[in-house]
């Protein structure tokens, strides 16, 4: 086709200036020896026809479509063409159950549901369902020509939900205008060029994945994208496309790092950028990662769904940022810290172009937690004397014990500068005394050696007496929840029953 999307304020034609391009926009993995490669031509007409294909279904501006399935190339074609159209994509986590899943469509509004076979059966049975992996899909598209609706700045481009780890899901809306700034500014930050390829196995229903995703075709970069997290093919994958820069959290890389004979025997040198994010980074996995690729930069990044996912990033003159740091406030970026002993450590409150509209049907706690355009995050960050900022931990992941106030964040930090643990979670364990006492988790090194006494020896020596774990329950790995984060409700509960000798 000749006739290309245009450049805009829609924030599904981001990559317009690259429509033309012959080269790949996607490699989708989906199946490994049979690798889909999508143009960024093809990428166009895709989410063209799909919009097409939405409005041909009498679906308007603001209403809400929902996608649920595996990382792949139809899900990006979905989640453009509705924004192009004035849609607004809902992406759902697959591990949810199936109540949940409704919850969230129904809380959004669905008119339509896309899906793959593998989940289908989670799809509400009142909700429309197109099946990726059926003759659906390919009836559906509308191909042909279209031309993106021009959004107001209050229009919404994608609704996502957060983990509801603190309560219900709750609903984000984010607009064209914020992720058009994030999407450029997050390819700024992290230097992406047309021709790079940046890999995703993160799932695009969390914002870390959609991040590289939106950042990564506003700059024409290639996306070479897994289903989802496996690390052989995550190494295979980084060396065989040449990947530029990788991101995951803390646990993928550590995965990675146990495949030792892969890495060895892989060629990636052209990696030039790791990015981990949405959970601490400990001082064994940042050497280990520096070890495995020497030529790279290891960056600590911290975002928030609700206020930008680039709030931070390297030093305006190039100064090397210190171990630990979450990195340099960027320009746009506003901060206060509040509540703290001193001004330098407290709640982040934080005010950027990126700024949610509110919470979806939520109106007091879009009130509660935004106001004059300032974002209480509930996250305690530490700024240094040079203006480097540190994460220390969540208000909502404090707990009491004993009349002390416990930072999880803080005990793991000193857990994971012991030579021998390579990652460490603690959470709160009932105490019949205390009320609560801290529990840890912890990923032993290798050949280690480590004992439950030697860890709370050493937690005694770098602590105070209420902040050391009464019990160190040792794991080969650290569960994952569905968004390849830490699942700490598993570990609670795990707590909770050795606390009761189960």
């Amino acid at each position: 086709m000749t006739n290309r999307t245009e450049p805009g304020g829609n924030l599904g034609a981001i990559f317009a200036p690259h429509a033309e391009a012959s080269r790949a926009a996607i490699i989708d993995l989906s199946d490994e020896d049979a690798p889909a490669e999508i143009t960024y031509g093809a990428l166009d007409d895709a989410c063209n026809g799909v919009a097409r294909a939405l409005i041909a279904k009498n679906l308007g501006v603001g209403d809400r479509i929902g996608i649920l399935g595996l990382n792949r190339h139809e899900y990006i074609a979905v989640m453009f063409g509705a924004m192009r159209a004035g849609i607004v994509p809902v992406p759902i986590n697959i591990k949810l159950p199936a109540a949940s899943v409704a919850d969230i469509a129904h809380d959004a509004g669905v008119k339509l549901m896309f899906t793959a076979a593998a989940e289908r059966l989670l799809c509400p049975a009142d909700i429309p369902v197109v099946d990726f992996d059926t003759e659906d899909y390919a009836a559906f598209l509308d191909p042909g020509p279209f031309t993106p609706h021009e959004p107001a700045d209050s229009d919404v481009a994608f609704q996502v939900y957060t983990s509801g780890s603190t309560g219900r899901p709750k609903g984000v809306l984010l607009s064209h205008k914020a992720h058009i700034w994030v999407s450029r500014s997050l390819a700024e930050n992290r230097r992406i060029q047309p021709g790079h390829s940046l890999l995703i196995a993160a799932p695009l229903y969390h914002k870390n994945a959609m991040n590289i995703i939106k950042s990564g075709l506003c700059a024409g970069a290639t996306i070479v994208m897994l289903p989802k997290f496996d690390a052989g093919l995550y190494i295979r994958a980084a060396a065989r496309y040449r990947v530029k820069a990788l991101s995951g959290v803390p646990t993928m890389y550590a995965l990675m790092l146990r495949e030792q004979a892969l890495l060895s025997a892989s060629d990636l040198s052209s990696v030039g950028l790791l990015t981990l994010g949405s959970a601490p980074t400990s001082d064994a996995l940042y050497d280990a990662l520096t070890e495995a690729f020497p030529q790279a930069e290891v960056r600590l990044s911290f975002g928030i769904t609700e206020s930008s996912p680039v709030m931070f990033g390297p030093h305006p003159d190039g100064l090397k940022a210190p171990r630990n740091s979450i990195g340099w406030a960027l320009p746009d970026t506003e901060i206060i810290l509040r509540d703290g002993a001193t001004p330098d450590q407290g709640v982040l409150m934080v005010r950027t172009p990126g700024m949610m509209l509110g919470y979806h049907n939520m109106p007091d706690e879009t009130a509660r937690r935004l106001k004059d355009g300032w974002f209480d995050t509930g996250d305690i960050l530490r700024r240094d004397r040079e203006g480097w900022y540190f994460f220390v931990g969540r208000v909502d992941d404090m707990f009491l014990s004993g009349g002390n106030n416990i930072y999880p964040g803080e005990v793991e930090s000193v857990l994971e500068r012991h030579p021998g643990i390579y990652q460490a979670i603690v959470v709160a364990a009932p105490h019949s005394l205390k009320d609560q006492v801290p529990y840890a988790f912890v990923v032993p090194k290798p050949g280690a050696g480590l004992s439950e006494e030697m860890v709370k020896a050493y937690t005694l020596e770098h602590l105070p007496p209420s902040h050391h774990p009464r019990r160190v329950l040792f794991l080969d790995a650290l569960p994952l929840a569905g968004t390849n984060k830490i699942d700490r409700r598993a570990l609670a509960e795990k707590a909770r029953l050795a606390a009761q000798g189960g």
